[in-house]
């Protein structure tokens, strides 16, 4: 009987590219906050996610939270986002990047009379499609239940810094 020997030194090439175009992936409306899926958890394996993300005048993405298991970016497109780090505030202007490695402290709104669009990176993306749809049915509850939505941020990896204070809308 032959067995078949491994070959430890040249690489098998495939092609699993995927190219997502300007107005393509699944589009989530919250409330007045868009969210559209490109590079998602099943394309890439769990490794990555990216999602574009448009923040209405004085919209509300997150307050303060970290994350264990993965690192998060923003990179601003149009507008200026308010980011907040630990203690700290930002006004991000078009082409600016934040990398938010985990056990940051981090939170973004819009303080803005004019829409601000940016692309969120996850890395590893921890599933986050599911976060962004609980999120959905969580936020257009009549009343949001704080448990619930705690539920759904721990479940993704996302943890308030101030439970008492999670909600993403201004008082």
């Amino acid at each position: 009987m032959m067995i078949a020997k491994e070959n430890y030194f040249e690489d098998e090439l495939e092609n699993n590219a995927s190219i997502i175009k300007a107005n393509e992936g699944e589009k989530l409306e919250l409330n007045t906050i868009s969210i559209t899926f490109k590079v998602t958890s099943k394309i890439s394996n769990d490794q990555l996610g990216i999602y574009e993300i448009s923040l209405p005048p004085m919209a509300i993405g997150a307050k303060l939270h970290y994350h264990r298991f993965m690192d998060e970016t923003f990179i601003v497109n149009e507008g200026f986002l308010t980011i907040q780090v630990a203690d700290k505030e930002y006004s991000a202007e078009p082409g600016t990047i934040a990398y938010i490695p985990r056990f940051t402290p981090h939170g973004f709104r819009n303080d803005t009379n004019e829409t601000v669009k940016l692309t969120l990176v996850f890395n590893p993306s921890q599933k986050r499609e599911g976060f962004f749809k609980g999120l959905y049915e969580t936020l257009n509850d009549v009343l949001i239940d704080p448990e619930k939505y705690l539920k759904l941020y721990n479940k993704y990896d996302s943890f308030p810094v101030d439970t008492s204070n999670m909600i993403p809308i201004r008082e």
